[in-house]
């Protein structure tokens, strides 16, 4: 007789997507009405929470610059001014003028143009910008760009740490990224962005509800695998 065989940690994360979903429902990230809103946001919510991009967000709103013209406009002053909210304004104000000076420069002031480029390419444009990680360029790719690119977050690697998804020594970005692309590598490619999106919204979601700093497992939609990641020890 033949023992049950565990599902893998690709396939215990594609099953955590469904019962998120089943939780939380479509997510509809990113939350902003333009790309270059989605782009200010991926720059500004390093190191800080998202109710302070929005304080900084609703001031370049009320400043025009919340478009690359607007952008364009502001003395370097007024945008650490600005941005003030989410701290670290000294690093982050050259960093978005870094982004839309190579935007202008290379690609003609078009985010159409910058779409456009093949996706490892533009990828390594993105990470050899100041003030640019992995994290920051796969979000904007993703959820700007619409490159079909997971984005790995905090939550998602202390779902993936107590989960155990990860094997010894496999921890990091990239590791996360990884398991995130196997995860979906089953399904159709055409909808890979769609489910990369909403799997790191519903991450975000679970994570702020369950996956702190500290876990909070009672009700959690995920606390049924907590079962499967002792099996696996």
């Amino acid at each position: 007789m033949k023992a049950n065989r565990q599902p893998s940690p690709a396939q215990r994360l594609r099953a955590m997507h469904d019962r998120l979903v089943e939780a939380y429902g479509p997510q509809h990230w990113w939350p902003a009405k333009t790309a270059f809103e989605v782009i200010l946001g991926a720059y500004l919510t390093q190191n800080t929470a998202w109710k302070a991009v929005e304080l900084s967000l609703a001031n370049l709103r009320a400043a025009g610059a919340l478009t690359l013209d607007g952008l364009r406009s502001l003395t370097l002053g007024d945008l650490q001014s600005l941005i003030r909210p989410t701290g670290f304004h000294s690093r982050k104000a050259p960093a978005l003028k870094a982004f839309v000076a190579m935007l202008d420069e290379e690609f003609g002031g078009s985010l159409d143009r910058l779409a456009s480029t093949p996706t490892a390419t533009l990828r390594r444009r993105l990470l050899a910008l100041p003030g640019v990680g992995p994290e920051t360029a796969d979000a904007i790719l993703l959820y700007a760009l619409n490159h079909a690119v997971p984005v790995a977050d905090e939550y998602l690697r202390r779902i993936a740490e107590r989960h155990r998804l990860l094997a010894p020594g496999s921890k990091g970005y990239n590791s996360l990224a990884d398991l995130t692309r196997q995860a979906f590598a089953a399904d159709p490619p055409a909808g890979h962005a769609r489910l990369f999106n909403e799997f790191h919204a519903l991450t975000v979601a679970v994570g702020k509800a369950h996956c702190g700093r500290t876990a909070r497992c009672d009700e959690c939609p995920l606390a049924a695998d907590l079962q499967l990641a002792k099996e696996s020890d």
